[in-house]
């Protein structure tokens, strides 16, 4: 009978399953992972495929059909590719938090990749409260099944991306991993009931399982999002000087990659909040880090990752207003150290 292999949620190892099995044991950590079933991961993700520009709204069939039936005329996308993204923006629509940019956010990040960095359009999937596909909804369950289908796969030379618009917090560390004593996480649309998505899981999902030669690049537009996917290293930038700060408690579990190599930009460190502005556009709000990120890769060809952070670095404050308290200085971490003043940043 053949086989197929799924990753641990806990440890990120590979698991050899038969093709019908639904939940497994890891033998190593002993975390039990449920797998949904192909049907069930092409019905949630690919439902719809949205492409904010110019206001058109592009319907995939979600009808998914097995192999031995008449294949349709479009069939679903890999779910391995050279080029890859997840993008989130949650707006929090009728409460007390609501956020106005978000959804900007994620629109012209998709314009980005996909008109300016050769991104295909149907290997990038949005979450937004505009989708009318219910799987594309960013509530906490749509958005874990969205990081799996992100990393499921993934090979040498894969590029993917991971961004996330709204908001973030903190609480408690229970699994004493970190430094500072607290996680950092990420707010789903339904967070009030089902709860924020922990740096722990994030790092786990779509940090630990890239192999050797794959990279990921996570572009987090939060509160409190300094070291949200749990990477080792820190950079901490001064004019031309930089150096990297080492995350890591000797006794925490594993929290890298397999192989691969992953990076975050973050609006802000672990203990500072974000803002969100209108004078990148004149009209529109966005969010800060997110359009000075898009403002320096569209000004500057060939950045490299020391450039790319200063120049966000440089363009927040000058745009905040005046009245403003906030204090935001965008962050660079890491799974692994380098020059960051000689590496290219490409996605």
């Amino acid at each position: 009978m053949t086989s197929r292999v799924e990753r641990c949620s806990g440890c990120g190892r590979q698991l050899w399953l038969p093709p019908q099995a639904v939940a497994a044991r890891c033998y190593a950590c002993r975390s039990v992972t449920s797998f949904p079933s192909s049907s069930q991961r092409w019905a949630q993700v690919y439902g719809s495929v949205s492409q904010p520009h110019h206001n058109v709204v592009t319907t995939v069939p979600s009808n998914y059909v097995a192999a031995d039936q008449p294949r349709p005329a479009w069939s679903p996308p890999p779910v391995y590719g050279r080029k890859k993204a997840l993008l989130c923006g949650v707006t929090y629509n009728d409460t007390n938090y609501m956020l106005i940019g978000s959804i900007n956010d994620v629109k012209s990040m998709w314009f980005l990749l996909v008109r300016m960095l050769g991104f295909p359009s149907d290997c990038v999937v949005i979450l937004t409260e505009e989708e009318k596909n219910p799987y594309r909804i960013p509530t906490k369950q749509n958005i874990r099944t969205a990081m799996r289908w992100l990393a499921q796969d993934c090979q040498p030379g894969d590029s993917l991306v991971f961004h996330y618009s709204g908001h973030g917090s903190r609480q408690k560390d229970y699994n004493k991993d970190e430094l500072d004593g607290f996680d950092e996480t990420i707010c789903p649309l339904d967070h009030e009931t089902e709860g924020p998505i922990i740096d722990d899981e994030i790092n786990a999902t779509i940090v630990r399982p890239l192999p050797r030669g794959a990279k990921l690049h996570a572009i987090i537009d939060s509160c409190y999002s300094g070291t949200v996917l749990d990477l080792p290293f820190v950079c901490k930038i001064n004019s031309e000087e930089y150096k990297w700060e080492d995350q890591r408690i000797p006794t925490a579990c594993y929290k890298c990659t397999s192989g691969g190599i992953a990076l975050s930009f973050s609006a802000c460190s672990d203990n500072q909040t974000s803002a969100s502005t209108s004078a990148f556009s004149g009209k529109d709000v966005t969010g800060a880090m997110t359009s000075s990120f898009i403002q320096a890769v569209k000004n500057e060809p060939c950045l490299t990752y020391g450039r790319l952070l200063t120049a966000m670095g440089d363009a927040i404050p000058s745009l905040m207003p005046n009245d403003t308290d906030v204090i935001q200085e965008p962050q660079l971490s890491a799974s692994e150290t380098f020059d960051i003043f000689t590496k290219q940043f490409i996605l």
